[in-house]
């Protein structure tokens, strides 16, 4: 992408869960092509990144979803979604889930990633958080560099099933 690209983030909408769904699968392709297998690959994406899956967070009172867009244009270029967490280990009141934040690799060195990391700590608090949590997959090294220099520390571990494989990923907290 050039320097000079415009974009603009902003809290997804009602009628966002189709654009949802092509960017998450686009950047979650993006992301693991190179590392999972196609077939793992593309049954997590048909299972987790539905439209389905978008409308029930877009309606979720507990659920926060963000768009990183193209300005002017709106093409997406990346999201992020707030949940209340689903991790197996000792979970507190005010925990909320940064359960996906994801860019499309070219706009990588943008500010988008922390543009949407910024406003999911705005809209954790909001929702009266005060730690957030997120689980990474274990050998994403650049993602794992990314949470540790915002401030979020390993707090401990899960499981993830991307199609028949089973990762042990880190999951971080933060304390906001």
């Amino acid at each position: 992408m050039s320097a000079d690209l415009k974009w603009r983030v902003r809290r997804a909408g009602a009628d966002d869960a189709a654009l949802l769904s092509l960017v998450a699968n686009a950047a979650f392709l993006d992301t693991y092509a190179s590392a999972l297998d196609g077939g793992d690959l593309l049954a997590h994406c048909l299972k987790n990144n539905s439209v389905a899956t978008f409308d029930r967070w877009l309606v979720d009172d507990t659920s926060v979803v963000t768009l990183a867009l193209v300005d002017p244009g709106g093409a997406p270029l990346g999201y992020s979604v707030l949940t209340a967490p689903d991790f197996p280990i000792d979970i507190q009141p005010g925990d909320v889930e940064l359960r996906r934040i994801y860019t499309l690799r070219q706009t990588h060195g943008s500010g988008i990633g922390p543009a949407l990391l910024e406003q999911a700590r705005i809209d954790a608090t909001r929702l009266g958080a005060v730690r957030m949590l997120l689980g990474v997959w274990e050998h994403n090294h650049r993602a794992r560099a990314f949470y540790e220099r915002q401030g979020f520390s390993i707090i401990g571990t899960r499981e993830f099933v991307v199609g028949n494989e089973m990762h042990t990923d880190p999951v971080y907290g933060l304390e906001l």
